[in-house]
């Protein structure tokens, strides 16, 4: 049976949805700033742009002692787009942005320093990537090319590009200004990402975590009005020593999600071992069709090694890696990103018989009714379809590291036999996969009672890939995964 494609076009592409206006967050952080700040502020506020469709303004006083507290009172007295917060001891920028976030409630975020040398004007321009290709970030670059540019300061701006030069060399980007202050980033992606700096380090900590968010970050040119230490300038040449030492640690460190209901942060570790998630696509790609809906897709690891398709449903139920996905999905006009449910069969009204392939890998240990979420994958179907399913295996291996990953059971063959047939699928093959984790998984879950992943032991797991894909199937011990290849007749 051939279905149309009928369902790529129902389903919404991202580039289609993108909004045309967008709520706008500004956080300015503000410490002994009296001279100047109201100036900035009625540059921020005489804001007016089609790409604006509400505008606010969270100032964060860091305990300002030269008079500045009592004009951001009188200022903010005047405009009920500002919202003033104080913090009660001196505690950095980085500080005063996190307290801002809790405050934000705009579709975009935006850091503005108090100080002239940032020129609100441009600011629009900076939306229009958002706007025109679905960006999760736009930095202002102070070095990028323009019609014109002041000439800056020579030693700062030979400080600024080395930084940017080792900025790049960790993530793996090709900015032009990791230090500039004017980064615009979606609001529900910059929330979910734990920000631990107090003082101007953020600025490096949020570009080295947006890259391993793998974010679509874009640039604009601006311009910039530097002003001296006499003038009232806050950064040091100790910040940049501090800015290097800022960058190790987040290139060595994944602190990217903040704790969630859905183990995000849990679960990242184990999606950044590179060649063990190649080696998962090698294994699952020769029964993979035309027409595939992914259950679960994370943030893509094995998405992105089996498209292009004809149709690709790549759906999950976390948020933060729905965001991910859609914005990946920019320029893909096969790959569909959906928030699916596995046991919500409201979420497979409109897929009935759709696809050939159905992939759902270490989803069905999660659910409380299993059954349901079997039916609802064979539903969306063709005749002579498959579905590839990967559960934890192994009982007696249950231990800390299932339960803070939320699984409710790991499975016997027989177990999983039975609950496939019982959906309605003919079982084609059935196998283990990845022998040589299972003494891992004991030493940790059972023995060390782990909650979490070695960051070095996925490192040397992922390093000697190549060997242990040679030894796996001579190891005298079933797999710590069951994989089936269930067929609907």
């Amino acid at each position: 049976m051939k279905v149309s494609n009928s369902l790529l076009y129902k389903l919404p592409v991202y580039e289609e949805t993108i909004a045309t206006s967008f709520r706008l967050s500004i956080l300015v952080p503000v410490y002994n700033e009296r001279h100047v700040i109201e100036a900035s502020l009625q540059r921020v506020l005489a804001l007016k742009h089609e790409l604006i469709s509400s505008l606010e303004i969270i100032i964060v006083d860091d305990c300002s002692t030269d008079g500045t507290r009592e004009r951001l009172q009188r200022f903010a007295e005047e405009d009920e787009r500002i919202i003033l917060l104080f913090h009660e001891q001196n505690q950095g920028k980085g500080a005063a942005i996190r307290t801002a976030l809790t405050r934000a409630t705009g579709d975009i975020i935006l850091m503005h320093d108090a100080d002239l040398e940032y020129n609100p004007a441009d600011i629009p321009a900076l939306l229009v990537p958002f706007a025109k290709e679905g960006a999760d970030a736009v930095f202002g670059s102070r070095y990028l090319s323009a019609p014109y540019r002041r000439a800056l300061m020579y030693r700062h701006t030979l400080v600024n590009k080395i930084l940017t030069v080792l900025g790049n060399w960790f993530t793996d980007l090709a900015l032009t200004d990791i230090e500039t202050c004017y980064k615009a980033v979606n609001a529900t992606l910059l929330k979910s990402i734990p920000l631990r700096s107090n003082d101007f380090r953020c600025e490096v900590e949020i570009v080295f975590k947006l890259a391993k968010r793998r974010a679509r970050i874009f640039e604009v040119p601006i311009r910039y009005q530097p002003r001296t230490a006499e003038e009232g300038k806050k950064i040091r040449a100790r910040d940049g020593l501090l800015a290097l030492f800022a960058m190790l640690r987040f290139w060595l460190i994944d602190d990217i999600y903040q704790d969630d209901e859905y183990g995000s942060n849990i679960l990242v570790e184990l999606e950044r071992t590179r060649q063990f998630n190649l080696w998962m696509g090698e294994t699952l790609r020769p029964y993979v069709g035309d027409r595939v809906l992914e259950i679960g897709a994370g943030i893509g690891n094995l998405t992105n090694q089996l498209i292009p398709r004809e149709l690709y449903i790549a759906s999950d139920i976390n948020p933060n890696y729905l965001h991910y996905l859609r914005s990946y999905s920019f320029g893909k006009p096969y790959l569909r990103v959906m928030e699916v449910d596995a046991q919500n069969p409201e979420h497979f009204r409109d897929l009935e018989e759709q696809f050939d392939t159905v992939l759902m890998l270490n989803v069905l240990e999660h659910l409380s009714d299993e059954q349901t979420a079997l039916r609802n994958l064979w539903s969306t179907l063709q005749p002579g379809g498959c579905a590839i399913i990967l559960v934890p295996q192994h009982p007696a291996l249950y231990g800390t590291l299932d339960k803070a990953l939320e699984h409710h059971k790991r499975y016997t063959a027989a177990d999983f036999e039975q609950a496939i047939r019982s959906a309605g699928f003919r079982i084609e093959k059935l196998f283990d996969f990845n022998r040589f984790s299972v003494p891992g998984w004991w030493l940790n879950g059972k023995v060390l009672r782990r909650k979490q992943f070695s960051r070095i032991q996925l490192k040397i797991l992922d390093t000697l890939m190549p060997i242990f894909k040679r030894i796996n199937n001579l190891l005298p011990w079933s797999g710590v995964s069951l994989v089936v290849v269930a067929v609907k007749d």
